[in-house]
């Protein structure tokens, strides 16, 4: 799942408003617009939107990787203020597999935001078939 939460936390309170059953979950990504000390250093503050986010991710088995990168997902145009971390990968918990992403601050190019990746293994599988 893709999530862009604007300055008001719009999708995190819709999410934690709303009942839904989304099965087999394995990733929950992107902007969420949301500055933490518990994952950002340069920020000194706890937000309480961030507990909210961590009760969703809890529902869906999810937890919240830290990229081993330590760098800035998002790069200020204003020198006056300091790049941040607001982009976030939260990684299916029960998954081996599945236990790391990185940053790639190189590849921001345009964009003020440096991409997110995780490998996500597939494994071909035979499924068989009649009618």
């Amino acid at each position: 799942m893709n999530i862009y939460s604007d300055s008001f936390h719009t999708v995190i309170k819709y999410l934690k408003d709303t009942e839904f059953d989304l099965r087999n979950l394995l990733v929950i990504m992107e902007d969420f617009n949301i500055c933490d000390s518990l994952w950002d250093p340069s920020f000194s503050h706890h937000s309480f939107i961030s507990d909210n986010f961590f009760a969703i991710a809890d529902l869906f088995n999810l937890f919240l990787s830290y990229s081993p990168d330590l760098v800035p997902t998002r790069y200020s145009d204003n020198p006056s203020k300091l790049n941040s971390v607001i982009d976030l990968m939260f990684l299916q918990s029960s998954s081996s597999e599945l236990n790391t992403h990185h940053i790639h601050p190189d590849w921001h190019c345009l964009s003020d935001h440096a991409p997110l990746m995780v490998t996500i293994p597939i494994v071909e599988e035979h499924v068989e078939k009649s009618k």
